[in-house]
């Protein structure tokens, strides 16, 4: 039984379909082409893929016994990983502000700058790892 909405009895038809979350953002403008929609989503899970690469690779560096001094390793290691938890709440804003412009058909907005601290970030870890296997 879904929650926040009545279900609608034997004799009655549903036809509100399922509710969508969230549901604010669904409750504004009309629905875009689904093509938009879903290149919109892909585009989320693709971050979302992103985030999950750096996790497991915070904790394959810092769980594998490689030859790098630990200090330097634990530091790259807490980069990665606090790259990986930034990087889903970035995906979850981008796909907000998209949908909402299709769906108030607005212009896309503009591309928000996550690249630039992912890309400092893993340039650190880059230095760390580097530093770490020469000292």
């Amino acid at each position: 039984m879904r929650r926040g909405r009545p279900t609608a009895g034997a004799d009655e038809p549903d036809d509100a379909g399922p509710v969508r979350r969230p549901e604010r953002l669904f409750a504004e403008g009309t629905d875009p082409d689904p093509r938009f929609s879903l290149a919109n989503e892909r585009t989320f899970l693709a971050w979302i893929r992103t985030s999950l690469a750096l996790f497991a690779a915070g904790i394959a560096l810092e769980g594998l016994n490689l030859p790098i001094h630990p200090g330097f390793r634990l530091a790259a290691a807490v980069v990665l990983i606090a790259l990986g938890t930034l990087t889903p709440a970035h995906a979850w804003y981008g796909w907000l502000r998209t949908e909402r412009a299709l769906r108030l058909e607005r212009g896309l907005p503009p591309p928000t700058t996550m690249a630039v601290p992912l890309a400092v970030g893993l340039l650190t870890v880059g230095a760390l790892i580097v530093a770490g296997l020469l000292g």
